[in-house]
């Protein structure tokens, strides 16, 4: 995967963020609204080969267009934990959409990460409720986010997104695990990279309160 960096390299808080070339059009934005907050952060963007493919926990039909869903998140993580291995660092995971999915199942699959920011995520994937309910989180912090139209399309399966975000939610705070779900406005490609820095920022600052970006 093709890495980028961005932040202080001697930052002990590493973020972890898988993208594509959309991510990284507005990636910038993301960065600088990130450092309004903290200036001691240190995020690596992994640019991933094949979206569906690289970011999809098991295989699924197409629910959109007529790529199907592959099974090569457990490839991809194994080629993201060998960058987590010093633990004198804090290492949290966070994307959008597919990636904020596979962020949050990341965090299920390793104790490599503090925390995940799961932002405006892909709940509707077949079978990933079920897999919430059967995996305990390995992570202690969690951030969920959704916007407040997403959940309001004629897709019959993307439709549920919000039903499986609560819940995620309900069942993450339930077993004890720092969880925060917040309601964003506009539908899904309404402002990304500040969606994506307000998550990182919650979990660099470790449930204190979320800012404004």
């Amino acid at each position: 995967m093709q890495r980028m960096t961005y932040g202080d390299p001697a930052s002990k808080n590493v973020l972890i963020q898988p993208v594509d070339a959309h991510d990284l059009a507005v990636i910038e934005g993301e960065v600088a609204a990130i450092e309004a907050e903290t200036k001691d952060f240190f995020l690596i963007a992994l640019r991933v080969g094949s979206w569906n493919r690289d970011l999809s926990p098991w295989t699924a039909p197409p629910v959109f267009g007529s790529e199907p869903f592959g099974c090569g998140a457990r490839d991809t993580l194994d080629a993201i934990l060998p960058l987590c291995t010093d633990r004198s660092k804090t290492y949290d995971i966070g994307g959008y959409s597919l990636a904020g999915l596979f962020a949050l199942w990341a965090a299920h699959e390793t104790d490599a990460f503090a925390g995940a920011a799961a932002v405006s995520p892909s709940m509707w994937f077949p079978g990933f409720a079920e897999y919430l309910k059967t995996h305990p989180i390995r992570a202690k912090h969690v951030y969920l986010s959704l916007g407040d139209r997403e959940e309001r399309t004629r897709n019959p399966v993307m439709s549920a997104v919000g039903d499986r975000i609560r819940e995620a939610h309900a069942l993450l705070c339930a077993n004890g695990t720092d969880c925060v779900l917040e309601w964003n406005p506009g539908n899904h490609f309404k402002d990304p990279e500040l969606r994506t820095a307000k998550g990182f920022v919650r979990l660099l600052k470790r449930g204190e309160t979320i800012p404004e970006l």
